[in-house]
């Protein structure tokens, strides 16, 4: 009889379902899950990844930011009148290289003493032949100007010490704008309107040349430029750090003075004049942004347009 009530025992305990004493959790089960919680606290919301932004910003502490980015490649300032702009101009230089029995005229003399009073810039003498293979036979004119190559800082850097100094990160991102004198016009409005860097893809991409330098009207010696490797990568990794990502299209949904991100983490993404914003990059916007133009301009090139956004984050900003 002892091992009938066991087996019964047994059987009974391997039953599957709800039994009896099972504490209520079917009817637990039914309760409701309670009030619908507000957009800053739902996974996934815009303003939830703008409040855990912020909620950074006051942490006692945060890793510390990736320091050092790609490096660009030296490159050389050719001719009389270029060379002049760029020591003029501030673009950083190594060494300048002056002819051998130069017929010396005004630009040579102010060249000279602008390298001089400079202190940190090599004068050199070669002969003319050195020059032509240097330039690969380019017109020198007799100077050629060594710029070094750009130390670009890491992306992550830019929102970091945004974040680190108790602000709201504003930065620009570049979609294949080409030409150095739209990058060096970028920098500059970046650093008028309070913003923390700018962004540029490592190929199909312009880069802080000697052009962008002088653009830049001396800008760029106070704002950074990053590289990146993958821009599609960089702007999905700022929006988990709780950036919002604004892009520039003729056709975008949206009209700038509706958008109201910009008065938070932002960053502002700004495509060729020709073909606008790549696929990729479009899709990865939060937001696809379109300037009025009542006068009815098809479009602005980057500088234009990076200016005219960032006026208006600085409005709302201040």
């Amino acid at each position: 009889m002892a091992g009938n009530s066991q087996r019964r025992n047994r059987r009974t305990s391997n039953k599957k379902g709800a039994q009896m004493g099972s504490g209520g959790q079917r009817r637990k089960g039914l309760e409701g899950k309670g009030p619908t919680p507000p957009a800053s606290a739902r996974k996934g919301h815009v303003k939830n990844r703008v409040a855990n932004a912020k909620a950074r910003q006051v942490a006692a502490r945060r890793p510390a930011p990736r320091r050092g980015g790609a490096k660009g490649t030296a490159e050389l300032v050719v001719g009389r009148n270029p060379v002049f702009e760029a020591l003029r101009d501030g673009v950083p230089a190594t060494t300048l290289y002056v002819q051998q029995f130069i017929d010396s005229d005004e630009r040579v003399r102010e060249a000279l003493q602008l390298a001089t009073q400079r202190g940190d810039i090599n004068l050199m003498e070669a002969p003319r032949p050195e020059l032509d293979r240097m330039t690969n036979g380019l017109n020198h004119q007799g100077l050629v100007l060594q710029v070094p190559p750009y130390d670009y800082a890491h992306p992550e850097d830019l929102a970091a010490a945004a974040f680190d100094n108790g602000e709201e990160p504003l930065i620009v991102a570049l979609d294949g704008v080409t030409d150095p004198r739209n990058l060096g016009a970028v920098v500059r409005s970046v650093c008028a309107f309070g913003g923390h860097g700018v962004v540029v893809p490592e190929r199909r991409a312009a880069g802080m040349t000697a052009g962008a330098w002088k653009t830049s009207a001396g800008t760029a010696a106070r704002t950074p430029v990053a590289r990146a490797t993958n821009l599609t990568r960089t702007l999905e990794q700022y929006q988990k750090a709780g950036l919002m990502v604004v892009g520039l299209a003729a056709d975008g949904e949206m009209e700038l003075q509706d958008v109201e991100a910009l008065d938070g983490p932002v960053v502002i993404v700004v495509g060729s004049e020709g073909k606008g914003l790549s696929r990729l990059v479009g899709e990865t916007c939060d937001v696809r942004v379109r300037i009025p133009m009542p006068g009815g301009a098809e479009s602005l090139n980057a500088g234009v347009a990076a200016g005219v956004v960032l006026w208006e984050a600085a409005r709302r900003r201040g």
